[in-house]
């Protein structure tokens, strides 16, 4: 009987350890994987922002060229529509040949778990590229 009823009180305990580092043990994984998705956010943001100042460099090329090839970049971390991102675009002068992108979005946007339970304020993910215009002397 005594054997017996030191086992109950072992899973009892068990349990009641459980019980307290299951809750810190899921708060662990979301934060894992929040930081991972939005660090792939933030690496998509990068490439696009390149490959929207490299059209950008083209002779002829147009605001709309190269929103779209920032869009098609974003698409696969559900970035999609020119709503959800802000992009700026700084064109090539006489003085400054160079084409810059800057692309932001805000955390919430593209946050998996939420904004309020990891950080306590909202904040942008941005990206800068520039890229020489082509054909300016």
């Amino acid at each position: 009987m005594k054997r017996m009823l030191r086992n109950t009180n072992r899973r009892a305990g068990a349990a009641v350890e459980t019980a307290i580092v299951m809750p810190v043990l899921i708060m662990m994984l979301l934060g894992i994987t929040e930081f991972g998705y939005v660090y792939t956010v933030r690496q998509a943001l990068e490439t696009a922002a390149r490959e929207g100042a490299r059209v950008a460099s083209l002779p002829g090329s147009t605001d709309a060229d190269i929103i779209e090839r920032v869009e098609r970049y974003l698409e696969p971390v559900a970035v999609q529509a020119e709503e959800s991102f802000a992009c700026e675009i700084t064109r090539a002068t006489a003085d400054d040949p160079t084409e810059t992108v800057h692309l932001s979005v805000a955390y919430s946007d593209v946050s998996l778990i939420g904004i309020g339970h990891f950080v306590l304020e909202d904040f942008n993910l941005g990206a800068t590229s520039s890229m020489r215009k082509e054909g300016l002397d």
